[in-house]
């Protein structure tokens, strides 16, 4: 299997990323859709779409109200947008508001249950996604695919923090993906707005042993090239990679 980064900012877009968006086109799943979600439709290979949100904060669901181009002239028979019941009557009502957008999307909307993190869906290929409960301002939801005996976990907009109820959740899941929004020195920021800065996120990685950590939802103010030191937490986790749009990864 192989998941497209197709955003990989967090809070606005800058000249090299867009926000929140992965791919795996071949399943026809995403997660999170967020301004990278116009790049959806150069990667479309299924005739059903899968859309998994987090949560509702602009930056993870903005890219909806794109849909009416990424589907133009493409062979999509239905859209799917799975989260949580609060989130997408937001979605509904708010982004795509009479005054704020011309044209409700012919989406199906499936409401999940945040509390009830092990409960699978069906979707293409045999896979099976499960969810668990993050903690951030106004909530929001981890996701783990799974096929056959690869898997792959999506962990974004909370603080890292080895002691969390999601780190049982991606216990050696082959691949996470996973918020860095702050360099570390940002500890107070990164709790308050929930997010997680670097030192903290390799201490979850080693924690659960997951086999690669890819980190995203960057500040958009700061270049992670040059802001994150990965050399600094090698000793804690050897297998980080800063995440780029347009990254292709396989797991």
């Amino acid at each position: 299997m192989e998941i497209h980064l197709l955003g990989t900012a967090g809070y606005h877009p800058n000249e090299a990323r867009h926000t929140a968006c992965m791919m795996i086109p071949e399943a026809g799943v995403i997660l999170d859709a967020g301004t990278g979600f116009f790049r959806v439709r150069d990667w479309i290979q299924t005739p059903e779409l899968h859309v998994f949100l987090s949560h509702t904060h602009l930056d993870h669901c903005v890219g909806l109200s794109f849909y009416i181009d990424v589907l133009h002239e493409k062979n999509v028979e239905r859209v799917y947008v799975y989260g949580a019941a609060d989130k997408l009557e937001a979605v509904k009502t708010q982004l795509f508001s009479d005054q704020l957008f011309p044209l409700p999307p012919n989406f199906e909307w499936v409401v999940i249950d945040p509390s009830q993190g092990e409960i699978g869906l069906g979707l293409p290929l045999d896979g099976r996604i499960t969810w668990c409960p993050l903690k951030h301002p106004g909530s929001s939801l981890g996701f783990r695919l799974e096929w056959d005996d690869s898997s792959l976990a999506y962990i974004t907009d909370t603080t890292a923090n080895v002691e969390a109820d999601y780190v049982a959740f991606i216990e050696r899941a082959d691949l996470l993906i996973h918020e860095c929004n702050f360099t570390d020195g940002n500890e107070a920021l990164a709790e308050r707005t929930g997010h997680s800065c670097l030192t903290p996120v390799a201490h979850v990685c080693a924690a659960a042993e997951v086999g690669r950590c890819v980190i995203v939802h960057f500040n958009p103010m700061a270049n992670p090239e040059t802001a994150l030191d990965l050399n600094s937490v090698r000793t804690i986790y050897p297998s980080f990679k800063i995440g780029k749009d347009h990254m292709r990864l396989t797991f």
